[in-house]
């Protein structure tokens, strides 16, 4: 199996290239590094240098590594930047899909995982979430993965492509090896941030909004381990292989933690005090968000192996604490 992994070089992209290495597969990593680390790409893996937006670049690389089957992380995600410059993220995330997905059918790639978020469902009406409920976000990111996900749609509609799109919740954690781990520039992601204080990098955490509609009036989400991320993007790879039809799919733990719980966690996990600072409200932030992953469960036989939060704290601990300054 040959798979072309777009935004390989990035967080989930990475953890996923390396899973698919580990499992004998080819791996071409395509990324323009503009948030990626070339550190992050793992040996065994064909990278290549280019952007979204190139279709040249595209078309000569399906030209000559032929790829199977594509899985698609190239797209900008930081939820407060999409709400101050939503052009930036039409611009990306669709305007580079669409290019994407001309050089797929001008080659007759068919297959495509995409990763979505959870954000795309917005403030949620139930919990847990099902793939069924309604998509109304409350931001600009996820606003375009939403747009994205119909793109897939209405191309498969024309063209005879077939997808996977895998709503995810929360990611975190690193590769129990901890070679490679997330290293964001700016950091937005809850764990790390909660890591820079026992780190010396930071004084305290700010914990944005004490009071929504939750047990401890702070946000809750779904915490979910990069390496089950990666596991589920393959089976999904493999699903498609083996004639799947498209689809979209929940990944998450089924569990929610608050911001509370995951910094008290973080304390006995590292040893150290980790000081809280209450802050207003972040835009765009709903007060829960957990899935149901029954569906991914029974169609792509996934099954989180990393679930508990202290393992998923403890392994992005031992990345953070080696790799203070990430890839530098």
């Amino acid at each position: 199996m040959k798979v072309l992994v777009l935004g390989g070089a990035g967080y989930i992209g990475s953890h996923t290239a390396l899973e698919l290495v580990r499992a004998g597969s080819e791996v071409i990593v395509a990324d323009n590094l503009s948030t990626g680390h070339l550190a992050a790409v793992p040996k065994g893996a064909v990278f290549q240098k280019g952007d979204l937006h190139d279709f040249g670049f595209l078309d000569k690389l399906f030209k000559s590594e032929k790829p199977d089957a594509v899985i698609h992380f190239a797209a900008f995600s930081l939820v407060g930047e999409s709400m101050t410059d939503p052009l930036k993220y039409y611009d990306n995330n669709l305007c580079g899909t669409k290019v994407l997905l001309e050089a797929m059918v001008k080659n007759g790639v068919d297959k495509i995982v995409f990763s979505s978020t959870a954000a795309t469902y917005g403030e949620p009406k139930s919990i847990p979430i099902l793939e069924s409920d309604p998509a109304c976000p409350t931001n600009t990111y996820g606003e375009t993965k939403l747009a994205m996900e119909k793109m897939f749609y209405w191309t498969a509609k024309a063209h005879g492509l077939r997808y996977v799109s895998l709503r995810y919740f929360n990611a975190c954690g690193a590769d129990a090896d901890g070679k490679i781990g997330e290293a964001h520039d700016p950091e937005s992601h809850l764990i790390p941030l909660i890591l820079q204080v026992p780190n010396g990098q930071r004084e305290s955490i700010s914990v944005f909004g004490t009071d929504y509609d939750t047990p401890d009036g702070t946000c809750i989400r779904d915490y979910i381990h990069v390496t089950d991320l990666a596991d589920a993007h393959i089976l999904a790879v493999k699903y498609l292989m083996n004639g799947g039809e498209s689809d979209i799919f929940n990944l998450g733990n089924g569990v929610g933690h608050s911001v509370r719980e995951v910094i008290d966690t973080a304390r006995r996990v590292t040893g150290h005090a980790i000081p809280a600072v209450e802050a207003q409200r972040r835009p765009g932030d709903p007060a829960r968000l957990v899935a149901s992953s029954e569906k991914a469960k029974k169609i792509l036989g996934w099954k989180p192996g990393h679930d508990s939060l202290e393992e998923i704290i403890a392994s992005a601990w031992k990345w953070h604490k080696d790799h203070p300054r990430g890839y530098i």
